[in-house]
């Protein structure tokens, strides 16, 4: 099958959806299918490459930041993507198309499936659901509102990655079929080994994330344990302001490359990863927090309970006493780290790609079948 995946973040650059969607290709291509991206291309990444079998190409856009993209640097995207696109899908007769995110990705997979006549998919992945980000997107949503159904109705398959956002999806669009698929994780991704008394946080750095409600609670807390955040993004200013004079060591490690050696020892050695969101789809964070066997706090918003299930302690959205209260919990007890991190191996094996990726196959042959029909 020539599958056609489209996505304007790409990793190196973006956030969950983009190794989500890079993981999801390579599998693809285990299974002997022919997989093509189009993304955007950021600095000095090149036009065009082959990553593990999967073609990648990178048209022209406007963006400043690799963790962060805006508006006005999203629609660049699409115009720089639009005759990449169509000349690749008259070129290699696509039998699908698989688009990320309703919006922006959605209108140019749209455009492309019906010109070409081939089926399209979207996987939905929070930011482009109206209500799920309203500190970002609240008034592009408003503004495009009716163009935004229709997207969704256009569309021959939804897919969501977790009930709530489904759940979301369904309240603007009540009569919209949307087929649940969770995200998956590679399970040899990290590898186990000794683990240091460090606490992680990783995510880009929005208010939503609820990063300021930890270093609030270790704030006053003389613990000899080291807070490390990975991330960047226009709360860290904030964030960094709140760290001034904590007892508790804090670092800020910054935007780094999912596949950097920094990266993965920080999650090799983490004892304790907490990632207290106010709104989530299905976090990818988590599932890398679990396969590296770390004890988890997170919150009940969204789909982090989805996630974790009963392999992690949860925390109500800004709940600063019990945040505090977890972290005391777990950096007093050994045995209580290891029975979560124990149980969190176990829970990760459910999301590994290879059964994911069978289910979003069949969805693929489905759609494929249909049109064939019609």
């Amino acid at each position: 099958m020539n599958i056609l995946m489209l996505n304007y973040e790409f990793p190196p650059i973006g956030g969950g959806a983009a190794p989500v969607t890079l993981e999801l290709c390579r599998h693809l291509v285990k299974l002997d299918h022919d997989v093509d991206v189009v993304t955007m291309r950021y600095k000095g990444l090149p036009a065009s490459e082959v990553i593990d079998g999967v073609t990648v190409y990178r048209t022209w856009a406007v963006r400043k930041r690799p963790d962060l993209c805006r508006t006005h640097e999203m629609a660049s995207f699409l115009v720089g993507a639009f005759f990449k696109t169509l000349g690749l899908s008259k070129k290699r007769k696509y039998d699908i198309i698989h688009c990320h995110f309703i919006i922006p990705t959605g209108p140019l997979a749209c455009l492309v499936a019906r010109i070409r006549k081939v089926p399209f998919l979207i996987t939905c992945h929070g930011s482009d659901v109206p209500g799920y980000n309203p500190d970002r997107f609240r008034r592009i949503h408003w503004l495009i509102r009716p163009f935004w159904r229709s997207l969704v109705h256009r569309a021959d398959m939804l897919v969501s990655p977790s009930q709530a956002l489904r759940t979301l999806l369904q309240h603007h669009c009540p009569d919209v079929n949307v087929r649940l698929i969770p995200n998956g994780i590679s399970l040899s991704r990290f590898r186990s080994g000794p683990k240091e008394k460090s606490i992680l946080l990783c995510s880009r750095l929005l208010p939503r994330k609820g990063f300021q409600y930890v270093l609030r609670a270790v704030h006053d807390l003389k613990l000899d344990w080291q807070v490390n955040i990975v991330g960047d993004g226009p709360f860290r200013t904030k964030l960094e302001q709140f760290a001034q004079g904590s007892k508790t060591p804090i670092r800020f490690w910054g935007w780094l490359d999912q596949r950097s050696p920094q990266f993965r020892q920080l999650y090799e050695t983490g004892s304790i990863f907490v990632f207290p969101s106010e709104a989530e789809n299905f976090p990818t964070v988590l599932l890398e927090a679990m396969s590296a066997g770390m004890a988890i706090i997170t919150s009940t918003a969204g789909g982090c309970p989805e996630v974790v299930g009963p392999a992690a302690l949860l925390v109500e959205p800004g709940d600063v006493e019990g945040i505090r209260s977890r972290i005391l919990e777990l950096t007093g007890s050994q045995q209580r780290r290891k029975e979560l991190s124990e149980a969190a191996l176990h829970r990760v094996e459910q999301y590994s790609w290879p059964g994911v990726t069978k289910q979003y196959v069949d969805c693929y042959e489905r759609l494929c079948t249909e049109s064939r029909n019609r």
